[in-house]
């Protein structure tokens, strides 16, 4: 174990130069058609981590037209928000858990991971931030609820908070305006987590009816090596009851869904993909997706469609036949974890459009993501290419600063943005 971690450190140390695996054009793999080069397997992948530096008196970048300010600070591992009607913020702020190692590898790539993370510890708790003035700035923070188990995903519906912890998902009442959830939650549904949870976060979201949830359910290796059984109900996305807590397969083969929302253009509902790694710098990209009930998108026996996964034992090429395409690209490593259609008054260019929080690579030799990006939508579908929206979340000593989660929209059509490495919420507005 001593010469595996003496490895992991020698690796690592070469991993933040980025000088090899370095990447191609990803402008390439932005889209409904993404370029999808020839595949490269590695006994230790491309790494280039960028390490944390405080944001001290910077700020992230945004587009014209736009400005940008804190809007809490201090938060412990900040990893969703989620608007609740009366314009209270809920910042949720999980602490991941642990999980056995399953190969000599995921000691180095943990490693190298772990240099490119915060090390402030999550609370695994749910902060309410209110703004009683009005000057876009939380005054009033108070812990909303407690003594939860890794929790992300959050959604109300009437007068029930829906919290999806990494475990189940748990109902408590809400009273419009309180502060503190005192009553004891009760379990909806139990949801697949350890003692391997390799895809921990579980995003959430509710049917435009409220009589359904859904939750994100993501795969429990890069590519089933820890063994097919410890993928059971794993990467796939559940339709939950809301009534009952019974579930169904709505769609399976997406290996670690996050951002779950509805189009209100279409009442489709979307995610966003985080596709698997070790193939190389320029696959398989990561995508935005309409999701099909009954749909099977691929992992792991293929990526984008048919493209074979060679590493996957046995062969299932009726798998394959089934597999069907996502709709966009955002290319590859980008690691969204959230996304959001925009029909707020603040930023009416971006009306009508889908913004996405893209966490940011960590095995690929050119940086991608750190970013939040706006895609354009004609009604159902995506119209025009990703347009940088937020950036500055690596220095210029190519450092990060920060590193964009989930995103949501306050009352007044603010942009707001979990950032997890500088465990701040930004707030972005119109000029």
């Amino acid at each position: 174990m001593r010469a595996t971690l003496m490895f992991a450190s020698a690796v690592g140390a070469l991993a933040l130069t980025g000088c090899s695996g370095a990447g191609g054009d990803t402008t390439e793999q932005i889209g409904p058609n993404p370029k999808l080069p020839a595949q490269n397997q590695y006994l230790v992948p491309p790494m280039h981590v960028a390490s944390p530096e405080a944001w001290g008196d910077r700020i992230p970048m945004v587009a014209p037209g736009l400005k940008i300010s804190a809007f809490a600070t201090g938060l412990k591992n900040v990893r969703n928000v989620y608007a609740l009607p009366n314009g209270d913020i809920l910042a949720v702020e999980p602490k991941p858990p642990s999980e056995p190692v399953t190969r000599p590898k995921d000691i180095v790539v943990g490693f190298v991971q772990s240099l490119g993370h915060s090390k402030v510890t999550g609370a695994n708790q749910i902060t309410l931030l209110r703004d009683t003035n009005g000057d876009g700035k939380a005054d009033v923070r108070t812990v909303l609820l407690d003594n939860l188990v890794a929790p992300f995903g959050v959604v109300l519906v009437g007068r029930d908070l829906y919290v999806a912890n990494t475990d189940a998902i748990v109902r408590y009442p809400y009273v419009t305006g309180q502060t503190k959830i005192t009553a004891p939650g009760t379990v909806l549904t139990e949801l697949p987590g350890g003692p391997i949870n390799h895809h921990w976060t579980k995003s959430l979201t509710a049917s435009p009816d409220g009589s359904k949830l859904y939750v994100g359910i993501g795969s429990n290796s890069n590519i089933t090596e820890a063994g097919m059984e410890a993928e059971k109900d794993r990467a796939r996305i559940w339709e939950v009851d809301r009534r009952t807590g019974a579930h169904r397969d709505y769609a399976t083969g997406l290996r670690n869904p996050n951002g779950l929302t509805f189009n209100p253009a279409s009442g489709e509902l979307w995610a966003v993909i985080n596709e698997r790694d070790e193939l190389g710098p320029d696959l398989v990209p990561d995508y935005m997706t309409s999701v099909k009930s009954g749909a099977f998108y691929g992992w792991p026996w293929s990526y984008w469609g048919r493209n074979v996964d060679p590493r996957v034992m046995p062969r299932r090429p009726d798998k394959v036949a089934k597999a069907i395409m996502p709709d966009f690209g955002l290319s590859s490593h980008v690691a969204p974890l959230g996304m959001l259609f925009y029909d707020g008054a603040s930023m009416p260019a971006y009306r009508g459009g889908a913004f996405v929080g893209e966490h940011g690579s960590w095995n690929r030799g050119h940086l991608n993501g750190y970013k939040v990006v706006w895609v354009p939508f004609a009604g159902a579908q995506p119209s025009g290419k990703a347009k940088d929206v937020v950036t500055g979340f690596i220095a210029s000593d190519g450092k990060a600063l920060g590193r964009p989660v989930a995103l949501t929209v306050d009352r007044a059509g603010a942009l707001l943005i979990a950032d997890d490495l500088g465990n701040i919420v930004w707030r972005v507005t119109g000029g």
